[in-house]
């Protein structure tokens, strides 16, 4: 630091009155004395804390205060800066995007460390802030082993450790080990590959002799590594650290969560503990709360669909329930209806369990056991805060169902999530709950099912013949004239012919045929021949549809649609 920035620190901590010009003249004194720079000098003499020093700076130059323990840094970012330089200049680069390139810094007034390094990676270089302890931190961690899990393993086996010959670690050590930067390291390398991926939850799995890792993308699970047995009380203590769970606690389940940041992103990650005979089984789900929302088009509604659907967001008041099994993307065609019914002159508010997006202009509300703050209490509380649009994350109860449908009929347009397999099931879940009939019919606009289908890898698509069996199934053994598509494997796709997924519907408007049904408690089965002769489509002829339309395969659509 030259001698005209250290009288701008200095000077700018006395203008700012943090320190007085007595004490600033201490902390020279101090920094001749022992050779620290002059903000090294000023914390090791107690005149302010590392941490108001670093606040300070972040305020001062305008940059980011980074904690550095919420980053997944990638191997990639970290080789573009040699560890003698990192170390030299105390700083990490944290991510890069296009051409610039985010260094966290102890000391980010260092003009010659920001030059050196944007000399020697030809990149702009954009300063961030953090404490020397987390730098140093960070450094060990990323700059101790190389950058994939077998080197990761390999560097812990080095190391000694981990729990060897079958031997039970006390906690302490435990507590020890987790910390281990070489943990730390391959803990975050499987959660930054599992985003990298497109994974939405990562199963952790313990089995006699090694500790398996699977992933689950588009819809279906991989495994992706096995880690030698030895490790898996650290992985598994280390994720628990991370979750702010109990790791002296083994025999219980557990559920906890926490937030970390990859390339600007944030990444909010619920984790699970479940005993097992051969350990902890752990499961990561991953919700991208950053993530760009889709819109209507991106979701696979196909254009008459649509087109109903759209009309239907736009009444006033009533029900409109959206059904399906877990993980089959109810929540985000939610999401995608509210922005696009969200003006300036609506109040809107939604009780989720959890928040996956956050929605600009849209107050959102996070279900909390431990205070009693359920669906049906949030949704109570929701209704006196003058809202027009409510949407209830899921209706699992009579009284939350009670309570939405009172707000369909007093003037509110009311959004939920039911679990059932068609949309004909939705009116027989909610009178089976205990709802009367008449308020079900009179409350309800509409039933939306759902699903999401593996689309044909892009890279791989291939022109094929599926068998005859294949095709009676699907009903098309008489169309020999459709090209039928599949996806040959590929590294784009890690060989399964697959790559994304896409929705497939089943919109059921409440006509007074349907309502008639419902206060009679008609069988399911009715209801849905009614729903179809009114000019339904179900889920298994709009999946036939992008079959047809080479989105997907004939046998992904027979996996998805199994009850049909």
């Amino acid at each position: 630091m030259s001698g005209k920035q250290k009288k701008a620190l200095g000077e700018s901590l006395v203008e700012e009155g943090i320190i007085t010009a007595e004490q600033l003249k201490q902390a020279k004194t101090e920094e001749k004395r022992s050779g620290l720079r002059l903000r090294k000098a000023l914390v090791k003499t107690g005149l302010i804390t590392e941490e108001d020093l670093v606040m300070f700076l972040s305020g001062k130059l305008g940059i980011p205060r980074i904690e550095l323990g919420s980053y997944l840094i990638d191997s990639k970012v970290t080789e573009l800066v040699s560890e003698d330089l990192a170390r030299k200049y105390e700083l990490i680069p944290i991510f890069k995007i296009g051409n610039r390139l985010t260094c966290a810094m102890v000391d980010p007034w260092n003009v010659f460390a920001l030059d050196e390094i944007r000399l020697k990676t030809n990149l702009i270089i954009e300063p961030a802030v953090a404490t020397e302890a987390e730098i140093k931190k960070a450094l060990d961690e990323h700059y101790g082993a190389k950058g994939t899990m077998e080197d990761v393993i390999k560097s812990i086996d080095e190391k000694g450790i981990g729990a060897k010959d079958g031997k039970e670690i006390d906690l302490k050590e435990l507590e020890g080990i987790a910390e281990e930067p070489v943990v730390i390291k391959l803990v975050n390398l499987i959660i930054m590959k599992a985003v990298r991926e497109g994974a939405s939850d990562i199963h952790i799995e313990p089995e006699e002799d090694t500790l398996k890792t699977r992933f689950r993308v588009d819809g279906v699970l991989h495994e992706v590594s096995a880690s030698p047995k030895h490790l898996q009380s650290a992985i598994i203590s280390r994720i628990k650290i991370m979750a702010n769970l109990d790791i002296a606690e083994r025999r219980a389940p557990q559920d906890g969560r926490f937030t970390l940041k990859m390339e600007g992103r944030e990444i909010d990650i619920r984790v699970s503990c479940m005993p097992t005979i051969y350990g902890e089984n752990v499961v990561l789900r991953i919700l991208d709360v950053s993530s760009a929302l889709l819109d209507f088009k991106d979701t696979g509604f196909s254009e008459d669909i649509l087109e109903k659907y759209q009309k239907l967001i736009f009444h006033p008041h009533g029900m409109i329930l959206v059904t399906g099994p877990t993980g089959c993307g109810k929540t985000t065609t939610l999401y995608v209806s509210l922005d696009k019914i969200n003006t300036v002159e609506k109040n809107i508010i939604t009780i989720e369990d959890p928040v996956e997006y956050k929605l600009s202009g849209i107050r959102q509300m996070q279900v909390n056991p431990k205070v009693d703050l359920t669906f049906a209490n949030g949704l109570r509380s929701m209704l006196r805060q003058d809202p027009d649009v409510i949407m209830v994350g899921e209706i699992r109860d009579f009284q939350t169902a009670e309570i939405a449908i009172h707000a369909a009929l007093t003037g509110h347009l009311v959004f939920s999530t039911l679990h059932t397999n068609d949309a004909a099931g939705a009116l027989t879940r909610m009178i089976d709950m205990g709802v009367e009939p008449f308020l079900v019919s009179s409350s309800l606009i509409a039933v939306l099912a759902q699903r999401l289908v593996r689309t044909i890898c892009k890279d791989c698509k291939e022109e094929y013949t599926p068998t005859e069996e294949t095709m009676r199934d699907i009903g098309l053994l008489d169309e020999r004239r459709i090209k039928f598509y599949r996806g040959k494997g590929c590294s784009k796709c890690m060989n399964t012919g697959y790559k994304g997924r896409i929705g497939i519907f089943e919109l059921m408007p409440i006509d007074e045929n349907i309502r008639k049904l419902t206060i009679a408690r008609a069988p399911h089965d009715e209801v849905k021949k009614q729903a179809i002769a009114s000019g339904m489509i179900t889920l298994k002829q709009d999946g036939i549809k992008k079959v047809k339309e080479g989105i997907t395969t004939v046998e992904e659509m027979l996996r998805v649609i199994q009850e049909e």
